[in-house]
């Protein structure tokens, strides 16, 4: 195509306002098509710049329809349009144009069967390996010798144990992948000639019985004591109705169990009593008379129930007799808050670690051994190695004064006051006593000294 007839075009184009947008692009099409033909150059299909390519109204879906027949009508005649020659309609617009009723459509054109053969590849192998992960060959071959051997399916769901827990479905696919997929029971064979022969032996040896074994072994008695000689030579006798990896250690196994739930031939199972008298735990038990029941003495028992009831009786009666003793209770600390006195202690000697309880008119201090036995133990409180056995003497005077006298070697401070051995020092409330570095709070029940000082006072003017 020259120069003037491609700027002959462009005005056209350009003055044709009328026209639509996609008639101009498909003459424009046309043309170059065409000028490709007459060059000898092989034609290159045109694709849209556009991002957004406009919808077309129904008025131009008409004409550009009507538009295309007649050029096709021309082209067959030998005379070609300049605006439509060389260009065919896409599936798109094959499409719209089939709705309007005058211009006939010609059908699609097939998918090659290439294609299809190669989507259908495509996605097989999904479906070939979805169900691989759960089912291991272990389970396959669990499976295959449990149907050879039973030949029901829902027997092979009940009785067998897989790694999974299959649903009865689930298995029933698999045994039909197994059979007629080629994929599947290719790639399970594989995986079935892979397991070491000690795996395969205890799979083989987990086979369910079938019932032309369990027929031969419920003819065996069940009054009979059977032994593994009497299985092996069950084996030898019938080798084709056993399984290939049987013992008589297993038939013997099998034999028992069987004998269990009343499934040997010289076996029957009592019926259930008819009517609504079945009896049952509680009803047995509301007929059973409680009169009639012997009481069985347990002479053993009792015996040792009174030994260990007077050796309980002998240590109260020791308690009771030392109660008088108790001069001092000790107790832990739990807190620094003021101890709770009772109407028995006078006061308090409290250390870091315990307390004493002063509960007589006159303790001792010192340090407890074998020989000598002391009112209050310094030694429960810290180091006692320095202090005497008897260190000193706490009284209570009858004016309601506590009073404390040094009878050992070492001095005793009394609110930092040294008190020398033979000496003695009152002691107030909350006094602190130090003996060789132990030190002590000297707390006294006020409610009780008062009392103590009332009595007193009462009986001092008679």
């Amino acid at each position: 195509m020259d120069k003037d007839s491609q700027g002959l075009l462009d005005s056209s184009l350009m003055a044709s306002g009328t026209a639509s947008r996609s008639e101009d692009e498909e003459s424009l099409a046309g043309q170059k098509r065409a000028s490709s033909q007459a060059l000898g150059t092989i034609p290159k299909r045109r694709s849209s710049s556009r991002f957004i390519k406009r919808k077309k109204f129904d008025d131009e879906l008409v004409e550009s329809s009507l538009a295309k027949s007649s050029t096709r009508v021309k082209g067959a005649s030998g005379v070609e349009s300049g605006r439509c020659s060389g260009s065919e309609p896409s599936s798109s617009e094959k499409k719209k144009v089939s709705k309007a009723p005058s211009t006939p459509v010609p059908p699609s054109p097939a998918p090659t069967p290439g294609l299809t053969k190669r989507v259908k590849k495509s996605k097989q192998p999904l479906q070939v390996t979805k169900d691989l992960g759960r089912w291991k060959p272990a389970d396959d071959l669990l499976l295959i010798n449990a149907v050879l051997q039973t030949n029901d399916l829902t027997s092979v769901h009940l009785g067998v144990k897989f790694s999974c827990r299959f649903t009865l479905r689930e298995v029933q696919e698999r045994w039909y992948a197994l059979l007629y997929d080629p994929v599947i029971s290719k790639l399970a064979c594989q995986a079935m000639r892979q397991l070491h022969p000690e795996a395969i032996a205890a799979i083989q040896s987990k086979a369910l019985f079938s019932k032309a074994e369990e027929q031969l072994l419920s003819k065996v008695g069940s009054t009979s004591q059977p032994t593994l000689e009497t299985f092996q030579d069950l084996l030898h006798r019938h080798p084709d109705a056993f399984y290939l990896t049987r013992t008589a250690k297993a038939l013997q196994a099998h034999w028992q169990l069987m004998r269990q739930y009343y499934l040997l031939e010289d076996q029957t199972v009592q019926p259930l009593p008819k009517g609504d008298q079945v009896l049952n735990f509680s009803d047995a038990e509301d007929l059973i008379d409680d009169s009639k029941l012997k009481d069985m003495r347990d002479e053993v028992l009792e015996h040792e129930l009174t030994v260990a009831d007077r050796r309980q009786k002998r240590e109260i009666r020791q308690l009771e007799q030392e109660l008088h003793k108790w001069q001092v209770l000790v107790d832990s600390i739990t807190g620094m808050s003021s101890p709770d006195f009772d109407n028995q202690t006078l006061a308090v000697l409290r250390g870091r670690m315990v307390r004493y309880l002063m509960r007589s008119r006159e303790i001792t201090l010192g340090r407890a051994t074998k020989d000598n036995q002391i009112d209050v133990d310094l030694s429960l409180e810290g180091p006692a190695w320095k202090i005497s056995r008897k260190q000193g003497v706490i009284k209570l005077k009858n004016n309601g004064d506590f009073f404390i006298a040094n009878e050992g070697r070492r001095p005793i401070y009394i609110d930092g006051r040294p008190v020398l051995c033979g000496s003695k020092w009152r002691l107030s409330n909350n006094s602190v006593v130090e003996i060789a570095s132990l030190r002590f709070v000297f707390l006294i029940n006020q409610d009780l000294i008062a009392l103590i000082r009332a009595e007193a006072a009462k009986i001092t003017p008679q």
